[in-house]
């Protein structure tokens, strides 16, 4: 499988990237704004692939078989960049993908993203641009799972999380490689197929999670 991942010079996505470049089965194709970047990608595993979420995406997803949206731009980056990135580039990916017939699809989301409007302040952009990019995707006809996780640590991955469709996130946080972990795994488990859950730090290993959805 030729999967495609937008991002990749994020810490998640390296790290979606390392994980699944295990699998002897997967091409994995990191997408990079810069040449410079692409050493990094080969270091991991993966194969890179120079393209801009702000630019034309169409050459990006040819021969792929799977993209996993994890870009972020995040909340500080102010809204123009956001809605840039976080919206418009994940549409944009999205419509090249049904236009190509690629069927699968994986977009990192974020808890929060499914009504923006009750977000702090600073959040509301951030999380009104995530909420477009699932909406969208969730219309576009793509097998799609959309993943959101609370709060994201640098620490150690536990291996272990709780998953539902609405989770009570308070004071709660996730490792970033367990997100990435969910995310790579997600790919091909059938029970997360066209289903949009959230994740934090739980007691069930991750496939056993998955496959409990």
């Amino acid at each position: 499988m030729n999967i495609l991942i937008a991002g990749a010079h994020g810490t998640t996505v390296k790290q979606i990237i390392e994980e699944l470049s295990k699998n002897r089965q997967m091409n994995v194709y990191g997408m990079i704004r810069k040449e410079e970047q692409a050493q990094t990608i080969k270091e991991l595993g993966g194969h890179p692939i120079l393209a801009d979420l702000e630019g034309n995406v169409d050459k990006a997803v040819d021969n792929m078989e799977a993209i996993i949206f994890a870009a972020g731009s995040g909340p500080k980056t102010g809204p123009d960049k956001t809605t840039a990135v976080d919206k418009n580039g994940a549409i944009k990916l999205v419509d090249a993908a049904k236009k190509k017939g690629i069927e699968r699809f994986v977009m990192l989301s974020s808890v929060g993203s499914d009504n923006p409007e009750q977000a702090q302040e600073e959040m509301r952009h951030y999380l009104g641009a995530k909420h477009d990019a699932d909406e969208h995707l969730k219309a576009s006809g793509l097998t799609y799972t959309i993943v959101r996780p609370v709060s994201m640590t640098n620490e150690q991955a536990i291996g272990k999380i709780f998953a539902d469709k609405k989770v009570d996130h308070t004071n709660k946080s996730i490792p970033r490689a367990d997100v990435a972990a969910v995310l790579a795994q997600s790919v091909t488990e059938e029970k997360t197929f066209n289903k949009t859950f959230e994740i934090f730090s739980g007691t069930l290993p991750i496939k056993e999670a998955l496959n409990n959805m």
